[in-house]
């Protein structure tokens, strides 16, 4: 608004044509009509408040009135300004006759009457848009870009993906304080949910490091399951696997099977084969979309057989074997 104030009160002032002064002066009125205005309402709403207390600091005072008077108490000191400035270029010798001269200074009339009327537009419209109670912000705004998220692992256990706990850990950060850029430690708590599984993300924003000219990045934690000594995952299965000896597979075998929550099954079985799997329903894992859902927990057998055979004992085993019925596999 000011640089358009200026450039008109540069471009209508009277001295600088003084063949087409009174047009000059006609519209370098104009330009300053709005401004009048302006100083009316400011200097009003100066004495409504003259007994209004204003807690302000030295140099926070003194900046805010060199402000007001450069742009609103002091339009004579730019038009002095701009006066003198006109003065100045005018004494310069002219060569041309008087004739042409006018003509060269109605041709620049025609011409810059247009960009006139668009600058005045422009600033007519910048002051509608002031009140008397609206100060004037000399800001400059910049967007601050989102940096890539940081991942960090977070290791659970099988018994904690399956029931559900609280867990506490500390993350470092890099975060600036007071222009520098220091690391500190803060403290974040996870609610784990029964069911989550390896992958599942947790998102804490703003949580990571702070870089100049960016946004606080994100923090994000994976899961990550820890290696069971008993079980292995498979989506909301747990598998078990039971070695045995081929004579328990072939007399009859009892077995002990652990669960997660820390008891013991006991299954009873006649006649193992190999790639005999045995399936008990709901001691799996519970299932993070359907609540009371858990899966199914496999028992895989693995039957070690014997490396070596004397004769003797492979004449008696074929004996045995000989005449036993086998079931059909297709």
């Amino acid at each position: 608004m000011y640089r358009v104030y200026k450039s008109l009160v540069t471009k209508w002032n009277p001295n600088r044509s003084p063949s087409n002064k009174v047009e000059d002066e006609a519209k370098f009125q104009e330009i300053n009509e709005p401004f009048k205005v302006i100083n009316e309402n400011k200097a009003k709403e100066k004495s409504k408040s003259c007994n209004e207390p204003i807690v302000s600091s030295p140099g926070e005072a003194s900046h805010h009135k060199s402000m007001e008077e450069s742009l609103f108490y002091r339009p004579a000191i730019l038009l002095k300004s701009l006066s003198r400035k006109s003065s100045t270029q005018s004494t310069s010798p002219t060569f041309l006759p008087k004739s042409a001269s006018s003509r060269d200074n109605s041709s620049k009339n025609e011409s810059h009457r247009g960009s006139f009327d668009i600058e005045k537009l422009v600033l007519q419209t910048s002051l509608s848009r002031l009140s008397p109670r609206s100060p004037i912000i000399f800001s400059q705004s910049t967007h601050l870009r989102k940096p890539p998220p940081i991942e960090k692992k977070l290791e659970c256990t099988l018994e904690e993906l399956c029931y559900g706990c609280v867990k506490q850990i500390m993350i470092s950060r890099d975060v600036i304080i007071n222009g520098i850029i220091e690391q500190q430690g803060e403290m974040v708590s996870i609610t784990v949910k029964p069911g989550w599984k390896r992958g599942t993300k947790i998102t804490f924003d703003g949580k990571g490091d702070e870089r100049p000219g960016y946004q606080p990045a994100d923090l994000i934690l994976v899961i990550d399951e820890k290696p069971h000594l008993l079980f292995e995952r498979e989506d909301d299965n747990l598998v078990y696997k039971a070695e045995i000896p081929l004579l328990e597979a072939l007399v009859g075998y009892n077995l002990s099977v652990p669960l997660l929550e820390g008891e013991k099954m006991s299954l009873s079985f006649d006649i193992i084969f190999p790639g005999y799997v045995k399936i008990i329903k709901g001691q799996g894992m519970p299932s993070a979309k359907e609540i009371g859902k858990r899966g199914d927990l496999r028992i895989i057998f693995l039957i070690n057989f014997p490396l070596f055979l004397s004769s003797e004992q492979r004449f008696n085993a074929s004996t045995i074997l000989k005449d036993c019925s086998y079931p059909d596999f297709l």
